[in-house]
């Protein structure tokens, strides 16, 4: 591959990475209003702790997903730092969500 081919390859995924930023932030503008009244109308009376931990469990499941990726090794080869990455985080969420909200 010549540098011509690789500086237009570079080019090309520079692009799209604009475009895509691009698509998210009118997204997040567009959904703006909505996460807004959501917040208005369900986090105002507060959250007990029965939301708190099926709020911070998503929260932790997400959490360890992108970790489990960015490590590389995959779910199979840190499954045993992960589950107690997991647990931790789960705990710590779940108790400061709750005092939060």
């Amino acid at each position: 591959m010549s540098d011509a081919d690789e500086s237009n390859a570079a080019l090309k995924l520079l692009v799209v990475f604009v475009v895509l930023i691009a698509l998210l932030g009118v997204a997040a503008f567009l959904a703006w209003p909505l996460a807004a009244e959501f917040a208005a109308t369900q986090l105002t009376p507060g959250l007990g702790m029965r939301d708190a931990a099926v709020l911070s469990f998503f929260l932790t499941v997400v959490v360890m997903v992108v970790f489990a990726f960015a490590a590389g090794d995959g779910l199979i080869g840190e499954l045993q730092f992960m589950l107690a990455g997991f647990f931790s985080f789960f705990l710590v969420m779940w108790l400061l969500i709750a005092w939060v909200f």
